[in-house]
């Protein structure tokens, strides 16, 4: 999808056009050298990038002036640690030949040889913990759903990717969608289902083609084991594992309370294996090369690698797969390149739209579930988002209580009111501290939502630091009183802008001008 956004097919006809014959793969994951196009030699791949429809001629002679060389070669690759992403942009994601080549299918074979027990084992051995967000023992959950006494047990892949700033797991499923079948199958054989389900967002429509396609020419490899999609309607709740089980039974998506949880009673009342796409697309090494090998790497409780999505005002956006342990500050400077825009980077925002902000100072923290959940943050979906110094963080902290309100499935109160009333009092200490209090029949500054801040003039006015004090009591009301992690994880922006950024919400000092 990226490269497409930025002129692959139009490329891709151009070399057609030209007599060559042309292979789409996924993305490699560097974006700042998208379309990239790579030529097959004697002496192996000569990449070039990016390319436009005009370059063809160039690109054939070997002429052009973006001649990249062997991809691997970049250092943006060389430190990679690619367990998971090392067939995308290499393979044609949709070639059986292509994946078996590559490795493809061992992990599989290697499961069916084990009993299902071993395989659960192998799974706790190897330390992998959920990719999308939780961070939950992966192994922990398939030994509850294989204990589970029921006639029927069902596997279900949340690929409903709603964090902004996140892209691993469509270009997992655009790349090398067999990759994520075959973690499925494994995990079906280890509990002992025999359906799953793939959930995908409706604005995925390249990786919806290839995993529909993928699915059907994968079956007779994958038997008995069966597999269907389900495309969800964009509804951001719905990532959330039992909003997104409704969604599949055709319910409203909204957050059900737990207990149960749905490793007992889950899809349709029965015992099921939910897990994000980049969970279930580890397994497949984790089986063919052994748990020791992929537990070797990491750092602390943070086992194997993280696909760690670099988004926002960077130099090089893309996905960057690396073991556990690198600091933020080599990730976001290093391999990032600092921002795009070249001014000094302010805050980066680690986790999603939910996500908690660091400032540079915190730059020396090693990328791991413990250490973030110690500083007030959290990974989520190893999405970073970098922020220049151009940024309002109380607009920051605003879009976060907003972002909310508008994708609360309303179930439960302290994230249904709580959101609405948390864009109300930012509205007011961002109008308190740039002094402009808005009297009911005056008009808003830009940006205010109408109606949202208004005070009678006679009415008790609270201070800026008082209206700041109920702010943070809303956070901690929402944090412990929501239902889920929507609630719960929106005063993760708000406070840590709060805490880090203090300056942006004091009425004594001016927020920095953009052109400073």
């Amino acid at each position: 999808m990226a490269s497409v956004a930025l002129g692959a097919d139009a490329v891709a006809r151009a070399f057609a056009e030209a007599g060559c014959e042309v292979i789409r793969t996924g993305s490699r994951g560097l974006f700042s050298i998208e379309p990239l196009v790579e030529l097959e030699t004697v002496d192996g791949r000569v990449g070039y990038g990016p390319v436009g429809p005009q370059d063809v001629a160039a690109v054939l002679d070997g002429t052009h002036s973006s001649r990249l060389g062997r991809i691997e070669d970049l250092p943006f690759f060389t430190s990679q640690q690619r367990f998971t992403f090392a067939r995308c942009g290499i393979t044609d994601p949709l070639s059986l030949t292509d994946y078996a080549a590559h490795g493809g299918w061992k992990g599989l074979d290697a499961a069916r040889g084990m009993t299902p027990r071993a395989v659960v084992d192998e799974v706790k051995a190897s330390g992998l913990r959920g990719r999308g967000g939780a961070g939950f023992p992966t192994g922990i959950k398939w030994q509850t759903v294989l204990d589970a006494a029921a006639g029927q047990k069902f596997i279900v892949c949340n690929a409903d990717e709603g964090d902004s700033g996140t892209f691993a797991d469509r270009m997992l499923m655009e790349g090398d969608p067999y990759c994520l079948i075959e973690g499925m199958a494994i995990a079906a054989h280890a509990v002992g289902a025999g359906h799953g389900y793939v959930y995908i967002r409706s604005e995925y429509p390249f990786a919806i083609a290839t995993m529909r396609a993928a699915i059907e020419v994968s079956a007779g490899r994958i038997a008995p084991f069966t597999l269907e999609m389900r495309e969800g309607a964009g509804a951001y709740v719905c990532g959330e594992e039992t909003a997104l089980l409704d969604s599949i039974e055709g319910k409203r998506g909204q957050v059900r309370a737990k207990p149960p949880l749905p490793a007992l009673q889950g899809l349709f009342g029965q015992p099921t294996v939910i897990n994000n796409v980049l969970s279930l697309a580890a397994v497949p090494f984790i089986l063919a090369e052994g748990a020791d090998a992929y537990a070797a790497v990491g750092f602390g409780r943070s086992r194997g690698t993280m696909p760690v999505q670099l988004a926002g005002n960077v130099q090089n956006g893309g996905l960057y797969e690396i073991g556990f342990g690198i600091t933020l500050g080599e990730l976001v400077n290093e391999i990032g390149g600092g921002t795009a825009s070249g001014r000094p980077v302010r805050a980066v925002q680690v986790g999603g739209p939910l996500g908690a902000y660091f400032p540079p100072s915190m730059f020396h923290l090693p990328f791991d579930y413990e250490t973030f959940a110690a500083a007030g943050g959290l990974i989520g979906h190893a999405g970073i988002t970098v922020f220049d110094n151009s940024v309002d963080m109380a607009h920051m902290a605003r879009f976060a209580m907003e972002f909310c309100a508008a994708e609360s499935c309303g179930k439960c109160t302290p994230c249904r009111i709580g959101s609405t009333r948390g864009v109300e009092l930012m509205d007011r200490i961002i109008a308190d501290r740039d002094h402009d209090v808005v009297r009911p029949d005056a008009s808003l500054p830009a940006g205010l939502s109408k109606a949202l801040y208004s005070r009678a003039p006679s009415a008790a006015e609270r201070s800026l630091d008082q209206e700041v004090e109920l702010l943070r009591d809303l956070c901690d009301t929402m944090k412990f009183g929501s239902l889920c992690a929507l609630g719960g994880f929106t005063p993760y922006p708000v406070l840590s802008a709060l805490d880090h950024f203090p300056e942006d919400f004091d009425a004594m000092t001016p927020v920095k001008e953009a052109a400073q």
